[in-house]
């Protein structure tokens, strides 16, 4: 299992390769800009895009979509209640060809793509767990949680999902959508947004 993360937008957004190195089949996390740049470095790396990836459906994190979708063809996957995203916080950008739900499990290659459900910067919005990397959208950050102040955000469901990911066995690789990467120890050591809701 390989990673690459570029960074992408004008909110520095973070997109996720990932791959399976003996098939050589990807996912693209959150393409959250430049389709085309996208597009050349999976085939730089040799890769075939197997699936599209959204943690939410915020703009930040679909500016590449529709021109990474339209050059590979791959599918794109969204949660089913983020799917109706309000269209100010997409900028009409959003397109989706699969819907995903808590619990469901993708495949790429030999690796095995959790869904969890963690609703709170958005209704529908998921993390996604892949061995132990846990790609976090805005929902966990390196000290910090994601916004709750957008139309859909709600304070309580964050906390409840971060409470949720606080719960989750073992030391996670926690790979958010903006800003450096940390680790689910450390978060639950110093993020006083976890720290908070492991109390409840």
């Amino acid at each position: 299992m390989k990673l690459e993360t570029m960074v992408l937008g004008p909110l520095e957004t973070n997109c996720y390769l990932l791959w399976d190195e003996q098939t050589m089949e990807a996912a693209v996390i959150d393409p959250g800009a430049s389709g085309q740049k996208i597009a050349d470095r999976l085939a730089q790396n040799g890769l075939m895009l197997r699936m599209i990836l959204l943690t939410h459906a915020h703009f930040d994190h679909i500016g590449g979509l529709q021109q990474l979708h339209e050059l590979t063809g791959a599918p794109v996957w969204v949660s089913k209640i983020d799917s109706t995203d309000p269209a100010e916080m997409t900028h009409g950008r959003l397109i989706f060809t699969n819907t995903y739900e808590d619990g469901d499990e993708l495949t790429l290659g030999h690796i095995k793509i959790h869904v969890i459900a963690t609703p709170g910067h958005t209704p529908g919005g998921v993390c996604l767990l892949a061995g132990d990397w846990l790609f976090s959208g805005d929902t966990l950050f390196a000290g910090s949680c994601g916004r709750t102040d957008f139309k859909g955000g709600d304070q309580q469901a964050m906390m409840a999902s971060l409470k949720k990911l606080g719960q989750l066995p073992g030391n996670l690789r926690v790979l958010p959508g903006h800003m450096e990467e940390s680790t689910l120890d450390e978060e639950r050591q110093v993020n006083p947004w976890m720290r908070e809701a492991l109390k409840a």
